[in-house]
């Protein structure tokens, strides 16, 4: 990590600093970054809430190192610690008075020299985006600054194009970051590694031997208490355009002339454009068994808590090519994994029982990319004896074992970073996301029934039939 240029001087902003996901992820991220040398050499980092949950600079400091302590991997003690604890400090911050927040960035950027860079994260509830960007605005804040805005980046296209207007009346597009972390994953960087660093995979990464790819992101969690958030969300716009949707734009893009920002971007871009509107014949709603007694969830309610899915590509590389996408929660398992099936060769030389076993997994590239990952090849390979039998097999490349995976950061680590030094490689733009809310519009404006499915699953039954003439992949157990 020491190769890494080290961002400029800054001050960061963390609105939402008492809430669940600053807990969890920020600010052991943030920590991390710290003791890992990658924060900048001068920075100072300032909590934010409204004036009715503000704490003080004191409270706050507690509060960061009991969320490291509970959630980091670097232990909150010693000099590393007693320096980030010197950055820490809190400003209550509400739409209509600004004026200790002001007031505390004024101080933060003094204190390290003046003239550093702002860098504001939006890790309060959707509804508040709006009146928080235009509070920055109105502040004169915007100066020097960039703005990271959490998903759900609105929730249907019309909410995303107002949310996206509200931002860029006081951000350019240049200075806005909206993050997902699934992006951030050393997977995901690995994927493009693997197709345009090898020339074993990049020529046949087309419709000529890809038969069918899938997305599986299946989780074991409940909504965990989280109906408020959830019952206005549900699984298709907590996931499938700002987690699994854009997972597919990196793996159905066109290489790119460098790994650049904007060649990385523009190319994902133009896999949205040629994505066709999504039919809701062609996907399957569920709903776990017992979400209607879960606190706070409406007894009448029609959230979906699974998704099922297929997605069609139609530009000359993919044309044909069903993109299979499913998510969910109280499903069998947590895994990430992205599944690539190989057209079926002409088998007719083996015995019957060799396209049985190729239907159930013959030809298959699976990558899994929950850190650390790990890339599968499943094939067929002659059983040892006297006569020509295929048995199935794998070659497994795990990432945690092959490199030294601990230098590796964490999905929101990777941004937060990448945010500071101006790199939006990993995030999505305006125009994109507005593409993939047009693309949904079919499926939200028409969803399909509810189907019920029990917990510990891998969902409804029919959802078969969007996989058709296909099958989906289910992951074999961590090892």
């Amino acid at each position: 990590m020491a190769a890494v240029t080290r961002p400029d001087d800054h001050v960061l902003v963390l609105f939402g600093a008492t809430g669940d996901l600053a807990k969890r992820m920020l600010l052991p991220g943030l920590y991390r970054l710290a003791v890992s040398g990658l924060l900048p050499a001068r920075y100072r980092i300032i909590g934010s809430a409204p004036a009715a949950v503000a704490l003080s600079d004191d409270a706050f400091r507690h509060h960061v190192r009991n969320a490291v302590t509970e959630f980091g991997n670097v232990p909150a003690e010693g000099a590393a610690w007693k320096s980030f604890e010197h950055a820490l400090t809190f400003a209550a911050a509400d739409p209509g008075d600004p004026a200790a927040l002001v007031a505390a960035i004024d101080t933060a950027d003094q204190a390290i020299g003046g003239d550093a860079k702002r860098l504001y994260h939006l890790a309060v509830p959707p509804p508040a985006f709006p009146s928080v960007v235009a509070m920055l605005g109105a502040a004169g804040l915007a100066e020097r600054a960039s703005v990271i805005v959490e998903k759900p980046f609105g929730s249907d296209l019309t909410s995303a194009k107002a949310l996206n207007a509200a931002i860029h009346a006081v951000f350019d597009e240049s200075q806005v970051f909206r993050i997902d972390h699934f992006l951030g994953k050393e997977s995901v960087d690995n994927m493009l590694a693997l197709r345009f660093g090898n020339g074993l995979f990049e020529p046949i990464w087309n419709r000529d031997h890809i038969a069918y790819v899938q997305i599986d992101v299946p989780e074991t969690l409940s909504i965990a208490g989280r109906a408020a958030f959830y019952e206005g969300t549900g699984a298709y716009r907590d996931m499938i355009v700002t987690h699994l949707l854009q997972v597919l734009g990196f793996i159905a893009m066109e290489p790119p002339t460098s790994l650049a920002a904007r060649s990385l971007r523009d190319e994902r871009r133009k896999v949205f454009e040629a994505l066709q509107p999504l039919d809701p014949a062609h996907a399957v709603y569920g709903r776990y068994d017992g979400y209607l007694e879960e606190p706070g969830v409406s007894p009448t309610s029609t959230t979906e808590t699974f998704v099922a899915l297929r997605a069609e590509v139609d530009n000359w590389r993919w044309r044909g090519v069903p993109f299979l996408l499913r998510t969910g929660k109280c499903l069998a398992e947590n895994r990430r994994v992205v599944t690539l099936g190989f057209h079926q060769p002409t088998l007719h030389m083996f015995d019957v029982d060799t396209a049985k076993l190729w239907s159930k997994g013959g030809d298959e590239l699976v990558i899994d990319f929950a850190d650390p990952g790990t890339i599968e090849a499943a094939f067929l390979a002659k059983e040892p004896g006297p006569t020509m039998r295929l048995g199935q097999a794998t070659m497994t490349f795990r990432y945690g074992q092959s490199f030294a995976s601990a230098n590796g950061l964490a999905g929101y680590e990777r941004l937060i970073l990448d945010a500071m030094v101006g790199d939006q490689s990993l995030f999505t733009d305006a125009e994109s996301i507005e593409r993939l809310w047009e693309v949904s519009t079919p499926v939200l404006e028409h969803p399909p029934p509810l189907e019920a499915y029990a917990k510990g699953s891998w969902g409804p039954s029919s959802i078969a039939k969007v996989a058709t003439p296909h099958r989906w992949h289910l992951p074999t157990p961590k090892r």
